[in-house]
């Protein structure tokens, strides 16, 4: 057991909960790994846990630690560990209830981990855990899209966004979608056929049927989303609630998508990433003492143009 220190709360609520805390770091127990994380990735479900959105999961037992994306090294393995080794540098997820990856160390079950390919550094590989496995469990494992097919994905930019086009287009499907005009062009460049200005743009006036339309943004009505799709087209919901649980066992066209993480697919992420297929902006890299106040900016509003990072030693 070593002491470290994470970003953590005594009680749900807002901003003012948060603190940077010493902790000690359990034993890996079995098929767990013990990670130095050397660079974590903000994701909007840090807040959201933080505020009890997810309590009936989560619990009532504080302190609580923060954070569900990450990179580092591995410090020890669990009984049943086969895929890593002390020293081996991976990326990928923390547990869920648990959280943890916004601190200097933190413990992750094995299958939620691969191994960070040489050519990415840490702060890019943090950034790949919630978005492409959303993006992978949406755009595969629902969809079950294949090379030919289409897909509309609205909020294209996004962390979720940018990575689904980048999945999509690494295996030959065609993407339109939405962002902000200031990111139009950065779709363009990743592969993004028809881009439109999701301020400006009706879309029940796009004449064009997809195979799937994965609304990232979170914002699109029933209406319009299964208005944009072919017979036997998908709707991808990434905001689940009971009403769309019982929705979908009546409409198969609706796929609620859940961020459900798998060894194959980490490992699927890191051969993307590997190749230079599959790469995430990043908006800003701070250090732990100054998550708080990043975590706060982003909680308020504020966009970065990419992704969020913590450097455990510092930009």
């Amino acid at each position: 057991m070593t002491m470290m220190k994470r970003l953590e709360y005594q009680q749900y609520g807002g901003p003012q909960v948060m603190r940077v805390a010493p902790f000690t770091l359990d034993v890996p127990g079995k098929g767990q790994v013990a990670v130095r994380v050397t660079s974590a990735a903000i994701n909007p479900i840090d807040w959201k846990m933080r505020q009890g959105d997810m309590k009936i999961v989560t619990g009532k037992r504080f302190p609580r630690a923060m954070g569900m994306d990450l990179a580092g090294t591995v410090l020890a393995v669990g009984p049943g560990v086969t895929r890593f080794q002390v020293g081996d540098e991976v990326f990928g997820q923390s547990r869920f209830k648990e959280c943890g990856a916004l601190g200097t160390a933190v413990i992750a079950n094995e299958n939620a981990l691969a191994r960070k390919p040489a050519g990415l550094d840490f702060d890019q590989a943090a950034c790949l855990g919630s978005p492409g496995i959303t993006a992978w469990n949406a755009l595969f494992d629902k969809a079950g899209l294949t090379a030919g097919q289409q897909v509309f994905i609205n909020g294209c930019m996004g962390a979720v966004g940018e990575a689904a086009v980048q999945l999509a287009r690494s295996a030959g499907v065609r993407v339109a979608g939405t962002c902000s005009e200031a990111d139009m062009e950065r779709a363009r460049a990743l592969g993004v056929e028809q881009v439109y200005d999701y301020r400006r743009t009706d879309l029940t006036g796009i004449a064009t049927r997809y195979d799937a339309v994965f609304d990232t943004a979170a914002n699109l009505t029933g209406a319009v989303g299964f208005g944009l799709l072919k017979p036997g087209g998908v709707l991808l919901d990434l905001h689940p609630t009971p009403g769309k649980f019982l929705r979908a066992v009546f409409n198969r066209q609706l796929k609620l998508v859940l961020c459900t993480p798998r060894a194959e697919l980490l490992d699927q992420l890191a051969r993307k990433a590997g190749d230079g297929a599959l790469r995430l902006t990043i908006g800003k890299v701070a250090p732990l003492d100054d998550a708080i106040a990043m975590i706060t900016a982003l909680e308020q509003g504020q966009r970065l143009g990419g992704k969020a990072v913590i450097r455990m030693d510092g930009p």
